[in-house]
């Protein structure tokens, strides 16, 4: 199956050189619409009277758990820390209460896997050099008014390993994301020096094989997008992103893909699919 490139030789030097590329426009108001309804829907049938799971970035090795590890293949729903009151009970709504929701909207839910799978979407894969594409994970993100986490410094082929590296992130834009509302912040270049540190999982559950790294505040650059952009990350790009402490959401709907041609899936990754993934297409 031929699929054609759709990134022109500009935009692919920008990224090879920056290691992140914002395309404007990517998704129309419409597929935004689409994508936030659809969530919306998936948040009002979600009971999480008997489950209530909490994800953290700066607390990754102790809130890292059985229902976690099993949202590899299934829609899964994790709180804010700080959703919670000291009694235990929600602070707020649970539609302000969700961290995110993941990791297979892409492969059940049909109108996130319609955007995952889209013409688009395959075409920037293509470009990008992929021979036999699968997402391994997919995320809706909502960093919520107020309340909405940090996500530390990382690198995404930390969690999703090949052998070769072949992660690439694209992060759609479903509200304008801004300095105050918790945007991306990104070291331009920082790819360029590969991969710093793993996340590995094994029999005494998850953990980093190497501390991180300091880095300077002041070599991350933000990353504003309006509402229906998408940034491409590389796999190896350095970025985070700040708590979002002002009254106005930042949703993003996140893929990953990785290549299976010529490229191993490494078995001390977090993922450990029951069921192989579905390409995307392979060429």
């Amino acid at each position: 199956m031929g699929i054609a490139g759709n990134l022109n030789p500009d935009q692919l030097e920008f990224f090879k050189s920056q290691g992140y590329l914002v395309l404007d426009s990517f998704a129309g108001t419409d597929e935004i619409r689409s994508l936030r309804s659809r969530m919306e829907q998936l948040l009002e049938e979600f009971d999480f009277s008997s489950k209530a799971s909490i994800f953290s970035t700066t607390n990754q090795q102790q809130t890292t758990d059985d229902y976690f590890f099993e949202s590899a293949e299934k829609i899964s729903f994790f709180f804010e820390e700080k959703a919670f009151g000291d009694d235990g009970s929600l602070k707020q709504p649970k539609e302000l209460s969700i961290n995110k929701v993941g990791h297979a909207l892409h492969e059940i839910d049909p109108t996130f896997k319609s955007f995952s799978t889209s013409e688009k979407a395959t075409g920037l894969l293509s470009s990008l050099g992929y021979k036999r594409p699968i997402v391994i994970q997919s995320m809706y993100i909502f960093k919520q008014p107020g309340i909405g986490g940090e996500v530390v410094p990382h690198q995404d082929n930390s969690f999703l390993y090949t052998d070769p590296p072949t992660c690439t992130g694209l992060w759609l834009a479903l509200e304008d994301a801004t300095v105050t509302n918790g945007c991306i912040w990104a070291i331009p270049g920082s790819h360029k020096a590969g991969l710093v540190r793993r996340f590995i999982r094994d029999e005494t559950g998850v953990h980093f094989d190497k501390p991180s790294p300091l880095y300077d505040q002041k070599d991350f650059v933000p990353i504003e997008v309006k509402a229906g952009a998408l940034v491409v990350i590389h796999g190896d790009l350095i970025h985070q992103s700040f708590e979002n402490k002002s009254s106005a959401s930042r949703h993003a709907y996140s893929l990953h893909v990785v290549d299976t041609d010529g490229c191993k899936w490494v078995d001390d990754n977090w993922i450990r699919r029951k069921v192989e993934a579905e390409p995307v297409y392979a060429s």
